[in-house]
């Protein structure tokens, strides 16, 4: 089993907290806000996430195909369950810090997931907030999906 020291050193370097914000198929009324965090690797070390997951005890791996030039798939470990976030993601790394910018996303990512956990995106200024706080997340970003 990986360590996890090696667990906050592989989500520096390879890990995202990500936001997915999106309307359901035909539904403009109702917005859906959807906490991710993965770590993808290369297909030669599903190992490494194997033992990561086993580590947490929770989330999936997946197999991620690559269209793009210069690009081959990928195996990506995902926690995506509110519960799995809320009662080991976030306790983790609130315990074993970060160290490179990906503290200040992790921060960023608490912040929205307090949204999405007591539901204030659903009004108009908390899905504003969400909307600040994801930018703030990666200024590449895409607000909605």
């Amino acid at each position: 089993m990986v360590s996890d020291d090696y667990i906050v050193g592989l989500t520096d370097g390879e890990g995202c907290f990500y936001i997915g914000v999106r309307y359901p198929k035909g539904d403009h009324k109702t917005v859906r806000v959807e906490p991710h965090f993965y770590i993808k690797l290369r297909g030669d070390d599903l190992l490494v996430l194997e033992e990561v997951k086993q580590s947490f005890g929770c989330g999936a791996i997946y197999y991620q195909n690559e269209k793009r030039e210069n690009h081959s798939g990928c195996y990506r470990f995902e926690i995506n369950a509110l519960r799995d976030i809320r009662e080991i993601l976030i306790p983790f790394f609130e315990k074993h810090k970060l160290h490179s910018k990906k503290q200040q996303e992790f921060q960023l990512f608490k912040a929205i997931f307090k949204l999405v956990e007591d539901k204030s995106y659903k009004t108009v200024i908390g899905l504003r907030q969400v909307e600040k706080l994801k930018i703030a997340m990666n200024h590449r970003t895409r607000w909605m999906r």
